[in-house]
């Protein structure tokens, strides 16, 4: 527009070249006018004054309320006598729109125990089985329904002081499952040479049962249970599912939930193996393990 007009070419020429008012090439012309080539960037639609703006003391007054009395955004406004909209945009620019975000932040608790065996995480996960890949490996979603298949509960344990993993795929989360996994993961990690003394889980209708408390003491071991809704409690088996997840049930194109479930030994036998982690100075599980029980041997 400027280039035409400094050529000598009229407003309502350019407009109409443009398909544009000739106010607007005006209003450009003007711009250039007044500050050059900086005036043709583009620039904020805000208005440069809103005389009906609210003023800032009620934002800080409804954040106050907010944080100090925990009232709603509905209340807040009733009391300032403002739009429920406003005050809600506020609360959630601050990040207060949320109850949890109102008390205080509880802090990091990171652990991790001396002896192989003293505390063993136990968790279950829930996949869904499939005779076919499904639109995860294949990318389509139409025609790769797996209707009806059902579910895989793969039940796993790792020692929260060498990350040491037992893992196996059974057909439910029932009680007597969970308690029969319990005894073969116990003898397996004896096999290992690790002798288990707590064991951890959530509160599953499976691990509050009376046949898991009966197997629990049975084997001479001490059951501690997660604080209700907190997850993270139990947080070395969620972070263990998460790379099961990633690296074996959903890193290869697996034809069908059976071909994945005969791949789970040779996955764990892999993770206690080859893989190594930050939290074990770059060791393996067993690596660990083997050094754990030399220090026990050495000071026993």
């Amino acid at each position: 527009m400027v280039a035409r007009y400094r050529a000598g070419v009229a407003v309502t020429e350019i407009a109409a070249a443009f398909g544009v008012s000739p106010r607007t090439v005006s209003k450009w012309l003007s711009r250039y006018r007044c500050e050059g080539e900086a005036g043709l960037a583009n620039r904020s639609s805000r208005p440069h004054r809103t005389p009906r703006a609210v003023a800032p003391r009620y934002r800080e007054a409804a954040l106050l309320m907010r944080r100090t009395f925990h009232m709603t955004g509905e209340q807040i406004a009733e009391a300032l006598r403002l739009a429920r909209s406003s005050v809600a945009r506020w609360l959630a620019a601050a990040g207060l729109s949320r109850l949890a975000r109102l008390g205080p932040v509880e802090p990091v608790r990171r652990y991790q125990r001396e002896r192989p065996g003293e505390l063993i995480h136990i968790d279950i996960k829930k996949l869904g089985r499939f005779a076919r890949p499904g639109h995860r490996v294949t990318g389509a979603r139409k025609g790769n329904r797996n209707t009806g298949a059902g579910w895989d509960f793969v039940h796993v344990a790792i020692d929260d002081a060498t990350r040491l993993a037992y893992a196996e795929v059974l057909p439910d989360e029932r009680r007597a499952s969970a308690a029969g996994f319990l005894v073969r993961a116990l003898r397996w990690y004896r096999e290992q040479g690790v002798a288990v003394e707590r064991v951890m889980t959530d509160n599953g209708s499976a691990y509050v049962s009376k046949l898991f408390a009966r197997t629990v003491r049975r084997l001479g071991l001490r059951h501690i249970r997660t604080r209700p809704y907190t997850p993270k409690t139990n947080g070395k088996a969620e972070r263990f599912i998460q790379s099961m997840l990633r690296e074996w049930a959903y890193a290869a194109p697996f034809p069908s939930a059976e071909a994945r479930r005969e791949d789970l030994p040779n996955w764990i036998r892999r993770y206690n193996t080859c893989r190594r982690h930050y939290a074990l100075n770059r060791r393996t599980p067993l690596q660990a393990l083997s050094d754990l029980n030399n220090v026990v041997r050495h000071h026993s």
